[in-house]
């Protein structure tokens, strides 16, 4: 199916991001700002109510009159307060379920635009460091949200209420409040695009770090084989004190942000308390305009150091969204148009036509033709970098030609979608890739839907059965992480497994049974005999015994086709074939 709208079109400018992945929840999102909107003008205006209170109380009114005017005061303070914490735990309630779904709904769209890029980006990047990276800017949207509505815009709304407040004791107190936010924004600004280059390269020295940390773990078998752990120990090191440099740089310049902050907002905030006592000594200010001052400065100065805190913080924030999504949302460089038409699968004949292809500025095919008829079984055979699984590769569009076309049925593989493409063809890799799931779903990766019954014919098809039979859990043992768990030949039996219940028109066998011994080599051939019948096949191996029954020999050498024709015939010819046939000891190629 061709890529969907909302991910072809992800923003990776972090904002824009953030709005695109919530706007599907904007209800849940206005809501949430509204009722946090409301509890922060509760807030806000709290400490005019408290003036007015000790205003009444301090009046030379008549007893009864003045109680009714404190009783007044009194309660619509705690009914101000009553509504403030009720409107900010709903607050909290709806801003809980916009924040979360519109954190799904990155995770969600990120995976899935990440899913579609080549085999060559996967190649070129760690998994750790992709993972990490898709984290960090669907982290990032949570963060942002959860700031934007319980403080950003609260603090707003704060600085907004504080500067009519001060208005209403002297309009100077006022101007000097505004010309302290604007002061303290201006300075903010300036230092946050200051610090915005080292916060993003702080985040792609943690990116490497996990990239580095995951391989190394990932890899932790090869580690031991050769005694690597110090070498290995030296290259974490060398990622965490880069991981270590750049994260203190960054965070040095926001320290120094914040001391500035703290020195502007004190000098400003101690000149406006100077001038209420100066007005309270002249009788122009009462004890409840001295109370409310007091009051917001205190609450004024913590919004005031808020905002350069926050500013500081949401900088990071963004740069680690910037640096991830940059990475993830790079274009694609193999796409299914809108108007791209599904594979329609027919007798599986595929044709190469005039095909060349260059990997990395290296030349592999120039103008290599080849014709496959349907139902033919075809070996490929060549050293290494002949370009075996690199032709393979190119018929399930891992990455797209340079020229000419590749063609099934008639259908070029490049006008049609790439999902029905690998749907019509079957995969035993030389290096089979399972999942850490049981060994039932690995199996079943081939028919989704498969029931329990054709798993297990698949299984002893593939001549699975007679270890899995021997677990514990049987087909609900997990496999571990990459398969670790099973032997060499026991991942290679369950890909097997996985291509007899894929069932698939066109087959490709790609060193299918380099991992089995002797004995198991001959079960797993009846097995893939079977599995061949009716079928279109291209199958590489190095040990030419393997390929004897196939129905054409095609041997590549340097990119083009050396040689074509039946085991026999090769040999009788003399050519390269021959050569490569006459210095197999044990079956398999010498280089």
């Amino acid at each position: 199916m061709a890529q969907s709208k909302d991910i072809q079109e992800i923003p990776q400018n972090p904002i824009a991001f953030i709005g695109s992945v919530s706007r599907p929840h904007i209800l849940l999102g206005v809501a949430a700002f509204s009722v946090a909107i409301a509890a922060q003008l509760f807030s806000s205006f709290s400490p005019y109510i408290i003036k007015m209170l000790i205003n009444a109380a301090l009046s030379a009114a008549d007893t009864a009159a003045q109680m009714r005017e404190v009783s007044f005061w009194s309660a619509l303070y705690v009914a101000s307060m009553a509504g403030m914490f009720l409107l900010w735990r709903l607050s909290g309630f709806i801003g809980l379920e916009f924040i979360s779904r519109s954190q799904k709904t990155a995770y969600e769209r990120l995976y899935a635009y990440v899913s579609l890029h080549s085999h060559t980006y996967f190649s070129n990047r760690f998994a750790g460091s992709l993972s990490n990276k898709i984290s960090n800017a669907s982290d990032g949207v949570d963060k942002m949200l959860e700031n934007m509505l319980w403080s950003y815009v609260p603090g707003i709304i704060s600085l907004v209420t504080s500067v009519i407040l001060f208005g209403l004791v002297d309009v100077l107190f006022g101007a000097i409040y505004t010309a302290l936010i604007v002061m303290v924004i201006i300075v903010n600004i300036f230092l946050v695009r200051y610090r915005r280059p080292y916060v993003v390269a702080s985040a792609e020295a943690s990116s490497r770090f996990r990239g580095v940390s995951v391989d190394m773990l990932s890899n932790i078998s090869a580690m031991r084989q050769y005694a690597r752990r110090s070498y290995e120990m030296d290259l974490i090191g060398e990622s965490v004190k880069e991981k270590y440099r750049t994260n203190v740089r960054q965070w040095r310049i926001s320290e120094w942000s914040l001391a500035l902050n703290n020195a502007l907002i004190v000098s400003a905030l101690g000149l406006i308390v100077y001038l209420a006592i100066v007005g309270f000594n002249r009788g122009s200010t009462s004890v409840g305009d001295i109370v409310m001052i007091i009051t917001l400065v205190f609450q004024t100065s913590g919004t005031l150091v808020f905002i350069g805190s926050t500013m500081n913080g949401a900088v990071r924030v963004y740069g680690d969204m910037q640096e991830g999504l940059e990475d993830v949302l790079a274009p694609h460089e193999i796409v299914d148009t809108p108007d791209t038409q599904a594979l329609t699968i027919g007798a599986g004949e595929i044709v190469f036509k005039d095909v060349s292809f260059a990997y990395d500025s290296m030349n592999v095919f120039s103008d290599l033709n080849l014709r496959i008829a349907p139902g033919e079984r075809v070996g490929l055979v060549g050293t290494s970098g002949a370009g075996k699984t690199t032709l393979v590769s190119l018929l399930l569009r891992q990455h797209d030609l340079n020229g000419g076309s590749i063609s099934i049925d008639g259908q070029d593989i490049a006008s049609v979608t790439q999902d029905s493409l690998r749907e019509v063809v079957g995969v035993v890799p030389q290096e089979p890739a399972l999942f850490h799931r049981s060994l039932r779903d690995n199996i079943a990766y081939g028919k989704i839907d498969a029931t329990d019954e054709e798993i297990v014919r698949a299984a002893t098809m593939a001549h699975a059965t007679e270890f899995i039979q021997t677990l514990p859990t049987q087909y609900e043992t997990l496999v571990g992480e990459r398969g670790v768990k099973l032997s060499g030949g026991q991942r290679q039996r369950i890909a097997i497994a996985r291509a007899i219940l894929k069932n698939a028109p066109i087959l490709v066998l790609d060193e299918a049974t380099s991992a089995l011994d002797s004995a198991s080599e001959v079960l797993i051939q009846e097995a893939l005999h079977t599995l061949m019948e009716g079928k279109t096949v291209i199958a590489i191996a190095h040990r030419l015994s393997t390929l004897r029954e196939m129905d054409r020999i095609v041997v590549l050498d340097k990119g083009s086709i050396a040689e074509s024709g039946t085991h026999d015939e090769l040999v009788k010819k003399g050519g390269v074939y021959a050569g490569l046939w006459a210095h197999q000891i044990g079956g398999f190629i010498q280089e």
